[in-house]
């Protein structure tokens, strides 16, 4: 089969696109045929070897954390699933992973794959979409009648948090740049902050103080404090990138999140998907071959929006 992997750490250039033996499934484990694989910024921060001390891979390595495809064979004692079911997963982020024409799976990751989206664009799901609710939810606590307000909501993560803050009841503002106003406002957006100078302090943004912070980008410790300052007394800050120290003194709760695979929370929003309460949007499909010139987008800050690699033939 072809595959995209890297023998070291290192830049895009490291990255090749050849023919590598098929994996074989193990007991709990599924094959699957790759329909697409979505690219998330954590890809590229595991073959930079920045994340070497969380996530122990071996090489050669296959990145590609998102997954959506069709089951081509089962492993040992797999219950539930036949081979022919359309799927999708968030894969262990030390194992082999989907930029290839086929990925082994293991069976507790996996989840019925949404029938009203391509299936393909189904890989932009896992991700993104979980980091979303375990930020808003497990995290924050976000519940009805709250405010919150995600700093760097343009990207796929921003873009499931507006939708399902909105869902549950909040009032959400958002931080985005001006070509993104439109589509974070059909997400659901209360309000769309165009620009917010956070290297200033105080910062003042309107409809401040918020339940809720999610930040979703890099902020320097200087940034991180004001966003802080947005907080409410007992309120919530959470990062994708940063937490920040937490402000005791008014009570304010602050922790980074590490989106874990839960195929159950996946499910659900799958569900969402299908009954039209949960939009997935892909900015681009390119050839798996094309994977190390994503990689190097994603370095030069040139990707906008979610990327899909699909195998050739699919």
């Amino acid at each position: 089969m072809k595959a995209l992997y890297f023998r070291n750490y290192g830049d895009s250039d490291v990255l090749e696109y050849a023919e590598i033996a098929r994996p074989v499934p193990g007991p709990r484990q599924v094959l699957v045929k790759v329909a697409g694989a979505a690219f998330n910024p954590v890809d590229a921060g595991i073959r930079g070897g920045y994340l070497s001390q969380v996530y122990a891979i071996t090489f050669p390595h296959t990145p590609g954390v998102d997954v959506a495809g069709t089951i081509a064979e089962l492993g040992a004692d797999v219950d539930g699933w036949t081979v022919g079911d359309a799927v999708v997963a968030m894969l262990p982020l030390d194992a082999d992973g989907a930029a290839a024409e086929y990925a082994v799976a293991p069976v507790e990751v996996l989840a019925a794959a949404p029938h009203s989206v391509a299936l393909a664009d189904a890989a932009a799901l896992p991700v993104a979409g979980l980091t979303a609710w375990q930020s808003l939810f497990e995290i924050a606590g976000l519940t009805a009648g709250q405010t919150v307000l995600i700093n760097g909501a343009s990207g796929a993560v921003g873009g499931y948090a507006i939708q399902l803050a909105k869902q549950a009841g909040a009032v959400v503002s958002a931080t985005a740049r001006a070509r993104d106003a439109e589509r974070l406002r059909g997400y659901g957006a209360d309000r769309i902050v165009d620009y917010v100078d956070y290297g200033d302090s105080p910062v003042t943004v309107e409809g401040a103080p918020f339940d809720v912070v999610l930040n979703l980008v890099s902020t320097t410790p200087e940034q991180t404090e004001a966003l802080l300052g947005l907080v409410v007394d007992g309120g919530f800050h959470v990062g994708t990138m940063t937490a920040g120290p937490e402000r005791t003194e008014r009570g304010v709760r602050t922790q980074r999140v590490f989106v874990r695979s839960d195929a159950a929370q996946l499910a659900a929003l799958v569900s969402r998907v299908d009954a039209a309460d949960l939009r997935i949007d892909v900015a681009d499909r390119r050839p798996l071959g094309q994977g190390a010139a994503v990689h190097a987008d994603s370095d030069a800050g040139r990707l906008h929006g979610k990327t899909i690699l699909v195998p050739s033939g699919q």
